[in-house]
């Protein structure tokens, strides 16, 4: 297949209030061009909207009918990602004839890793049809339900582009990438369909959640807190013993497997430098995990803009972090840029999860397509 232009688009569990929107050309194997990358800016609104969604999703806990807040949320968001979509598009000097297919991921409300005696549960917001009907073009969304439905964990999605990535760059087993979102995911590659992928622990939910709890701001903006404090080594060896670090993956997380709660009773720069290390120290523990421990980790994502926890990576977790765009990369924009490599790979009917990575039966196809 010749490659062909797809827009993806992420809004992450952390809620900052963004839409990040990416365009690259590529026939879901390999990327040929890199196009426009846009942080779209939430209505306040809507960022209200979404914050009580996922309050009233964690008390709704996958029992009984879905809130009703959930179609309100679904549409408002459907609705803005298209309108975002739209934009970048024509910026680039397109228009959305010259899309062959949209990634839309939605925004997950909650997830649920499945255990010895159940499935597990996903749950994205976002109207695949809607947005086709405005954009007039094929979408790809619902990528998680198919997954999770076969046994597997549903996440994470991005080992397949990650592993792309590297093999552009020329990068060998002693080479990972690390997302630092609101959850912590890594990806390994050791060749040709060897790769493996999961999520080590929190990366900037709990630390987010934390200094807005202090009316602080939305977050420890350039490690300033996490860098004046001190860690509480005793609380953080307590922490370490938690029994998700050490277990085998495919393995999975929300963003309120891990919370704010971890640091109550500390000082504001105490509690962020605490929360900071646990985040590098599980990076570590995962690390220790997989087939070859790499030497450097490709670090995507917010949380590469924290010099506290980079730095901790080095000191806490034994490895070296370089920055996404160092590699020539867009930190930034790769969860957005992942989506619309698989919505191509969806299109073609590519397998999207894989034992590796989320612990499905097989490799396995999914996602729906609308139009």
């Amino acid at each position: 297949m010749e490659p062909i232009w797809a827009v993806g688009l992420m809004t992450g569990t952390v809620l900052d209030g963004n839409i990040d929107v990416a365009l690259i050309k590529t026939d879901g194997e390999r990327i040929a061009e890199f196009g426009p990358y846009v942080l779209a800016p939430y209505p306040d609104w809507i960022r209200r909207l979404l914050e009580e969604t996922l309050a009233q999703a964690r008390v709704w806990n996958f029992e009984g009918p879905e809130p009703a807040i959930f179609k309100e949320a679904e549409e408002a968001l459907t609705r803005a990602q298209s309108q975002a979509v739209k934009e970048l598009v024509e910026s680039f000097g397109l228009t959305m004839a010259d899309i062959g297919i949209v990634g839309f991921h939605g925004q997950t409300v909650l997830h649920r890793a499945p255990q010895k005696d159940r499935l597990g549960d996903t749950r994205q917001l976002g109207d695949g049809e809607l947005m086709h009907s405005i954009l007039g073009c094929k979408v790809a969304y619902d990528f998680r339900s198919a997954d999770v439905r076969a046994g597997g964990q549903g996440a994470p999605l991005a080992a397949a582009y990650h592993t792309a990535l590297l093999r552009r760059a020329g990068a060998g087993e002693d080479t990972a990438i690390l997302n630092l979102g609101g959850v912590a995911n890594i990806t390994w590659s050791g060749g040709e369909g060897n790769f493996v992928a999961f999520d080590t622990g929190p990366a900037n939910a709990p630390l987010n959640d934390f200094v807005k709890s202090r009316g602080l701001g939305e977050m420890d903006r350039d490690g300033a807190l996490g860098r004046a404090g001190t860690v509480d080594e005793a609380r953080l060896a307590t922490l370490l013993q938690h029994p998700y670090l050490t277990a085998p993956y495919p393995k999975s997380l929300d963003r309120f497997d891990f919370g704010a709660s971890m640091a109550d009773g500390l000082g504001s720069e105490d509690g962020a430098a605490t929360l900071s290390a646990f985040t590098a120290s599980a990076v570590g523990k995962a690390l220790d995990l997989l087939p070859r421990r790499p030497k450097k980790l490709v670090v995507s994502g917010g949380g590469r803009h924290n010099p506290t926890i980079m730095a901790m990576l080095t000191s806490r977790a034994g490895v070296e972090p370089i920055s996404a765009e160092t590699v020539g990369w867009r930190g930034d924009a790769v969860e957005a840029e992942c989506f619309a490599f698989l919505a191509v790979r969806v299109l073609r009917g590519l397998p999207i999860s894989f034992p590796g990575t989320t612990g499905a039966p097989e490799p396995m196809c999914g996602g729906r397509l609308a139009g």
